[in-house]
């Protein structure tokens, strides 16, 4: 039997939910809400479902076996929290939510209902990012040392202004922060482990919103590695995403998700082949390749019919959350040394 899915949102990143859905065998858009009813029609017309600007009329409406929240971030834990208690799975576009305890309660709302939840962090399935995940496990970098993370992006002052929810504090919940470096955050988590102690500074510095657009942190792993972090939406042109990694037995460097450079001194076979993620991000918001997507969504398919853990279920993608919390913390409180935080607060 075909597998139906909702769609929540309306904006660009629900044209990529869509296409990802459609590329997959045996799965077909159910239904598809949004509060702009000329966008939510044109997508139904291109990918099929049925419009809905009623929430409550949507949640309602069958078939449907799970959802996908696409909707401004401070609105997933009220939405997803509705789905699941309906019987519906719930996948969500990064971040989780916009606060560990909004969080925790649609955690919580999942595990009571008996259905899966899932945070899209399609970073985690690049060929070449899963091949350094690998040779840090295997220890191939040795102890590691130090880590440099650098996401310096652009975005025009339409990506905010033309926007209601993108740069307030209600709805994205920060800026540069939560909504373009989280994926690096979360990949560093997911590379090197906890944090345990931050120090930060956040800014405005070019952009008219309520929210950072430049944030710089320096990071304190259980491991006992250093982080440099920067991010930001204001350097023009932008900047393909950086992460460097050393350890006392060699040096990765990830450029645009692809491993460019490998100095080891036990050195591995040679780089698997990976096409190039094609999505300019950045210096724009609109996702074109969708194959990350599809790649979350079929393994959550599978996490369904398989009963186990998605890639990234609620409580992992709460650590990247809790994580970005703790970095705005420390900024507020920018004339203490540092801000204490425990991955599993």
């Amino acid at each position: 039997m075909p597998i139906h899915i909702g769609l929540i949102g309306g904006g660009n990143i629900t044209e990529t939910h869509a296409r990802a859905a459609r590329a997959i065998p045996n799965v077909e858009i159910s239904a598809i809400h949004g509060t702009n009813a000329e966008k939510i029609a044109r997508l139904c017309r291109e990918h099929g479902g049925t419009p809905f600007t009623d929430f409550a009329a949507f949640l309602q409406h069958r078939p449907m076996n799970l959802v996908i929240l696409g909707s401004p971030s401070g609105l997933h834990a009220a939405q997803g929290i509705a789905a699941a208690q309906r019987g519906l799975h719930v996948l969500i576009e990064k971040p989780l939510e916009i606060s560990t305890a909004r969080a925790d309660a649609l955690i919580d709302a999942a595990k009571k209902s008996n259905t899966k939840l899932a945070v899209i962090f399609q970073d985690r399935t690049k060929p070449h990012i899963r091949q350094l995940k690998s040779w840090l496990d295997q220890n191939l970098l040795g102890k590691i040392l130090f880590v440099d993370a650098r996401v310096k992006w652009y975005r025009p002052p339409d990506y905010y202004s033309a926007s209601r929810w993108r740069g307030t504090l209600a709805l994205d919940g920060g800026g540069a922060l939560i909504n373009q470096a989280i994926h690096t955050i979360d990949l560093l988590l997911w590379l090197l482990g906890d944090v345990t102690r931050v120090q930060a500074r956040t800014a405005t510095l070019l952009h008219k919103i309520e929210a950072e657009d430049t944030a710089v942190a320096t990071l304190e792993f259980a491991s006992g590695a250093l982080g440099s972090f920067h991010a930001t939406t204001a350097a023009f042109p932008g900047y393909p995403r950086r992460v460097e990694i050393s350890g006392t037995a060699g040096t990765v460097i990830l450029e645009h998700d692809r491993i460019i450079a490998a100095n080891l001194r036990n050195a591995p076979p040679d780089l698997i082949d990976a096409s190039r993620d094609e999505n300019q991000s950045s210096s724009s918001a609109a996702v074109s390749d969708f194959r990350g997507h599809q790649t979350v969504l079929e393994d959550f398919l599978q996490s369904i019919q398989q009963n186990r853990a998605p890639l990234c279920d609620g409580p992992e993608g709460r650590r990247s959350l809790a994580l970005v919390e703790a970095i705005y913390r420390a900024a507020k409180n920018a004339d203490q040394k540092s801000a204490d935080f425990q991955g599993n607060l």
